[in-house]
């Protein structure tokens, strides 16, 4: 079969890889009909996370049709056409018990991380019943495929750690997908106002029509001064990190107010600075984590009811072997005007 591999940092291939086999009872191999990229395979391909190896396959998020499955998979068939989670649960062990399936003891964050990923015309995925979700009849595939990844990081990571609630004033910094996510889940919680911060101005004029009640187009001290001037020097009650660089996590811990939240989302390459000298007097909590998708059924409904449209984030569309073309709009995205690319096999 056609897969992207990775090659080591800022290298990827297109090329042919063994389909995939079942390799215990509790797996189901998958044939990929959309699959999407990442902002966390772009840090993967700049070498921030090491525990990817060259040669693997990337992605983790996609949906698709069920091939074959092992003796010991109960909830799914082949020809059931499903959503692939981003993280693998086994169920059982003490971590997926508790809900934090992004610990599970046999899974986690596996998926083009430790095993081979989706960017590929099939993947095999372990723990198959507690791993994926059954597609409602007539559902938009597509649309699902965000279902896979940012939108329950936005609103688990995000939205819920932050502990968003009605009146809040919050702010977004990073207008990326997963920035936007956070955007459409945080209105769940009837926020006063959503200041999405970003130095692109057209991702800021999308997230506008998302919902967004002010923007801020600056990035440090000048994007600190406008939250502050729009916030009556005050700060925000709750800031969301969704980019990963040690500048807009330095955003954030300015902006906020006393008693304030920030959730950090992003994926970080590197260390930042933690002024602890000016966090303490101020009765903040920092929180960080990596999706447990735990939400997923949830959102799945608001999607199928209509109350939340996560196919409003999709800007440009390929064929799986166009993935690297996909691979550069996505990567150019103040250039190419790109949110989130959907890739079909």
């Amino acid at each position: 079969m056609k897969a992207l591999v990775y090659g080591g940092p800022g290298q990827k291939i297109w090329t042919e890889k063994p389909h995939p086999v079942i390799d215990k009872p509790t797996d189901a191999i998958v044939r990929i009909s959309h699959t999407t990229i990442c902002g966390t395979d772009l840090h993967i391909l700049k070498g921030d996370v090491p525990a990817v190896t060259p040669g693997r396959i990337l992605g983790h998020e996609g949906v698709g049709v069920i091939e074959k499955t092992g003796s010991a998979v109960r909830n799914f068939k082949a020809g059931d056409r499903v959503l692939i989670s981003c993280i693998t649960s086994c169920g059982s062990c003490a971590n997926c018990k508790r809900q934090m399936y992004s610990h599970c003891a046999d899974g986690g964050w596996i998926l083009g991380h430790l095993i081979d990923g989706t960017q590929a015309e099939y993947v095999r995925i372990p723990h198959a019943d507690n791993s994926l979700y059954p597609i409602p009849a007539g559902a938009d595939e597509e649309a699902l495929v965000m279902l896979s990844d940012i939108l329950p990081t936005g609103f688990e990571i995000g939205v819920l750690n932050g502990k968003v609630g009605p009146g809040d004033v919050v702010a977004i910094v990073g207008s990326g997908p997963i920035g936007m996510a956070a955007l459409l889940t945080a209105q769940f919680y009837s926020p006063g106002r959503i200041i999405m911060i970003d130095l692109d101005a057209n991702r800021l004029e999308v997230a506008k029509k998302f919902g967004a009640t002010d923007t801020v187009c600056a990035g440090g001290a000048a994007a600190v001064e406008q939250v502050k001037a729009m916030t009556g020097g005050l700060g925000v009650d709750v800031a969301i990190e969704a980019v990963g660089l040690p500048a807009t996590f330095d955003v954030c811990q300015n902006i906020l107010a006393p008693g304030a939240r920030l959730a950090n989302i992003g994926v970080h390459g590197t260390s930042v600075d933690l002024h602890m000298e000016n966090l303490w007097i101020q009765n903040v909590t920092i929180s960080t984590g990596l999706v447990n998708t735990n939400t997923t059924p949830m959102l799945l409904k608001t999607v199928q009811s209509g109350k939340v449209e996560p196919a409003r984030l999709i800007t440009h569309r390929f064929k799986l072997d166009q993935i690297e073309e996909a691979y550069r709009v996505f990567s150019n995205a103040a250039k190419e005007k790109s949110l989130k690319v959907i890739i079909s096999a």
